[in-house]
Parts: structure tokens; C-alpha cells; sequence
């Protein structure tokens, strides 16, 4: 789902990296090697040639669910403290580095080894992101069979889910079928 030009770039790829995996349908984007690789190579991460292997893919699985629990706190909500010290581990083995160029400043990958190369641009996203505010709008869908990222552009930043035509929708109205069964089951009870 594109929220449109105004997604910052930071936020557009951190947010399409989280999206690699789609939890209600089971869909994975990066599953091989090869798959991840092209994927960072489309977005202009890492070069064309540069060689992945399965352990980066388990890697960068670990990142992105990692990633989808911290914007489900974004989003107010419980987030999976297990899957966030597992980010914190991988990001603790990164080499990354600040550089400094042409009057501005990025992160950079210490280190040759693509993954790390990789790594590194998806920091500094997330740099980028909190540097012009954005990085708390990125948030995941409140609905739980979904958890799709996704850019609150909302003035009030209140947004809950990834569309409202769709899982918005879906979560009020399972909510106004709860209700009316409690009404219906409490009106009928009978004083002891």
C-alpha cells in the first residue's frame, strides 16, 4: 500500500523492508538469498553483484520483525521484548560507522561484507527519519492478523490501521458485533 509522495524516504524504506513480509496472507518477499539481494539492490541499498548468503537472510528476517515490534509500539501497543533484544544483538554485531560528506553526515557500514553494507543503509533510514521527525509516524496496522507498516500522515498522528476501507473497518465492526451480543446477552438475564 503506497500512502503517496509525501512518505519520506527514510520512513518509505524501512517501512517496504518491514512490508517484506506480509503476516496475513503468510507472504515472504526475501525468503533466498538471492530474493533479499535483489530486493536491497532495487532500493539502491547494496551494488548490483554483491553476494548474500542464508545466514544474512536469517539476519535480515531478525531485523525486520525486530523493526515491526518497535513500530508496534510506535503504534501503542505491546511489542515482543524477545524480538527486540534479538534486533539489539544483530545491531550490537553491525560494524556502522557516522561519515561525514559534503556538509551533511550518514551511517555507513564499517565493514565490507554486503549484509553489513545493507544494514547500515537501513540505520541510516532510520536516521534520517528521526532527524526530521518522522521516524514515530511509521507505525503497524492495529489489527492483529495484519501488523502491515505503514506512514501516519494524519495531523494528530492517531492512525491505527494500515487502511481503514479494509482492516479499520473490519476491527469496528467485529467490536460493534461484540457489543450488541453483550447488550443482548445482559438484557436478558433474569434478577436472582
Amino acid at each position: 500500500m503506497d500512502e503517496g509522495p509525501d512518505v519520506p524516504r527514510g520512513v518509505r524504506l524501512v517501512r517496504d523492508f518491514v512490508n517484506t513480509y506480509e503476516p496475513q496472507v503468510d507472504e515472504e518477499t526475501i525468503a533466498t538469498a538471492r530474493a533479499l539481494g535483489e530486493w536491497l539492490v532495487g532500493r539502491g541499498v547494496i551494488t548490483d553483484g554483491d553476494d548474500l548468503s542464508a545466514a544474512d537472510v536469517e539476519r535480515a528476517t531478525t531485523v525486520r520483525e525486530g523493526l515491526r515490534q518497535v513500530l508496534l509500539d510506535h503504534a501503542g501497543h505491546d511489542a515482543d521484548d524477545a524480538a527486540i533484544d534479538a534486533l539489539n544483538r544483530e545491531l550490537a554485531a553491525a560494524p556502522v560507522r557516522m561519515s561525514f560528506t559534503g556538509g551533511g553526515h550518514r551511517l555507513e557500514a564499517a565493514a565490507g561484507e554486503p549484509w553489513h553494507r545493507a544494514l547500515a543503509g537501513l540505520l541510516d533510514a532510520i536516521r534520517m527519519s528521526t532527524e526530521d521527525g518522522t521516524w514515530t509516524r511509521l507505525k503497524v496496522c492495529a489489527r492483529d492478523t495484519c501488523r502491515w507498516a505503514f506512514y501516519d500522515s494524519s495531523r494528530n498522528q492517531a492512525r491505527r490501521w494500515c487502511s481503514m476501507a479494509g482492516c479499520g473497518n473490519h476491527v469496528k465492526m467485529k467490536r460493534a458485533y461484540a457489543a450488541r451480543k453483550e447488550r443482548e446477552s445482559g438484557g436478558s438475564r433474569t434478577a436472582p
